[in-house]
C-alpha cells in the first residue's frame, strides 16, 4: 500500500459484496485492543449502505459505499460517498464529502464540499492520481 489510491482502493475492497480480505471470516479472526465506546448509532434521517461503520459512531446524515472509524460524527443533512474517514472526524449539517479520506480529526464545517468541485479541491487539498483527496491529522477545510 505505497500510495494513496492503493490505501483507498483497499478500504473500498473491504466493503465490496465479495472483498479480497473479509473481516468476517470466522476461520482468520481479528486480534485487536478496541476502545470502549457505545455502538453506532443513526439517528432520525441517519441511513448508511454498502458501508462499515464502526463504534462510537453518530450518523444523522448519508452515509454510501464509505468506511467510518470510531467517533465519526455526520450531521443530518450531510452527504458522504465512497469515503475513508478516520477517528472523530465531524461533517457538518448540510456538508458534502466524496471520494476523500480523513485523517483524524478533521472538521468539515456545515455546507462545506469536497470531492464535488476538482479544481477548488486541487487548490486546497492533496489529490492522488486517481483522483482521491486526503487531508491530513486536524487539517482545516477550507
Amino acid at each position: 500500500m505505497g500510495t494513496l489510491d492503493a490505501y483507498y482502493d483497499a478500504h473500498m475492497d473491504l466493503i465490496a459484496e465479495r472483498p479480497a480480505f473479509n473481516l468476517y471470516n470466522r476461520d482468520w479472526p481479528l486480534y485487536t485492543h478496541s476502545a470502549q465506546l457505545s455502538p453506532a448509532r443513526f439517528n432520525a434521517g441517519g441511513i448508511a449502505g454498502e458501508s462499515i461503520i464502526s463504534a462510537g459512531c453518530l450518523v444523522r446524515g448519508q452515509v454510501t459505499r464509505s468506511v467510518l472509524s470510531p467517533g465519526v460524527v455526520v450531521d443530518p443533512g450531510a452527504v458522504v460517498q465512497g469515503s475513508v474517514l478516520h477517528d472523530n472526524v465531524r461533517i457538518g449539517r448540510g456538508a458534502v464529502v466524496r471520494g476523500a479520506v480523513l485523517d483524524k480529526n478533521v472538521d468539515v464545517p456545515p455546507g462545506a464540499t469536497i470531492g464535488v468541485n476538482p479544481e477548488r479541491d486541487a487548490e486546497l487539498y492533496t489529490v492522488s492520481k486517481g483522483g482521491v483527496i486526503a487531508l491530513g491529522k486536524g487539517q482545516r477545510v477550507g
